[in-house]
């Protein structure tokens, strides 16, 4: 049975992530909706090349804390709830509401439900769940990115790195864990389908993070 703080948690969990940190910072500081331009996408990458790198530093440090606070909400449910802290009911209970979160940054209703692909909230919600795995998607997104300066693909391999590293690296026993993992997959090939395309097609934009030189 669902408590009244159980369904007040998700409610919260969805609300925070329907914060549309790059649409109100937009219209805010620079009088432009961020949606309208670039890849039309309410998230930090176009927030970094429609406004600049502080903007879109600012954009994805709220939306990885959004997922990360709303995941967080565990803790305040009740043990009788949740269980103790690191059991696996409560891995259960901060995964639901990192999903909510994740749904509301897709389709939030502070912004007519056009949202972003939530790939920093997801991340707010595995480093809340799992800091190890959320290092070793770090590590990948990083490394890919400096290579191919690419962020879809990027954050595509970093989604792939988190089940991996879960199952593989990090062998953990919960498999709700494990499950999620292949539910960010399958999300983020999704919400990245436009972005594969491009990628195939070699017309994907990339993203420099240190000024190219001059020939």
């Amino acid at each position: 049975m669902i408590s009244i703080y159980s369904l007040s948690a998700l409610i919260v969990a969805y609300l925070l992530g329907s914060i549309p940190s790059a649409v109100w910072l937009g219209q805010a500081f620079y009088g432009i909706d961020v949606r309208e331009y670039g890849s039309g996408n309410a998230g930090a990458t176009n927030t970094f090349r429609v406004l600049g790198k502080k903007a879109g530093i600012a954009v994805m440090f709220i939306d990885i804390f959004k997922g990360f606070t709303a995941t967080q909400l565990a803790a305040f449910i009740g043990l009788s709830v949740t269980g103790p802290q690191n059991s696996t009911q409560f891995v259960n209970y901060q995964l639901a509401l990192g999903v909510i979160a994740v749904m509301g940054h897709l389709f939030p209703i502070f912004a007519g439900f056009r949202g972003g692909k939530g790939v920093a909230t997801l991340f707010g919600m595995v480093l809340a769940v799992n800091y190890q795995a959320a290092l070793i998607c770090v590590l990948v997104f990083v490394v890919v990115l400096l290579v191919t300066k690419y962020v879809s693909l990027s954050s595509i391999c970093a989604g792939f790195s988190f089940p991996i590293g879960v199952v593989f690296v990090l062998q953990s026993s919960i498999k709700s864990e494990v499950l999620y993992g292949i539910c960010v997959c399958v999300l983020i090939l999704v919400t990245h389908q436009k972005n594969i395309e491009r990628l195939l097609k070699g017309k994907e934009s990339k993203v420099y993070l240190f000024k190219k030189k001059q020939s």
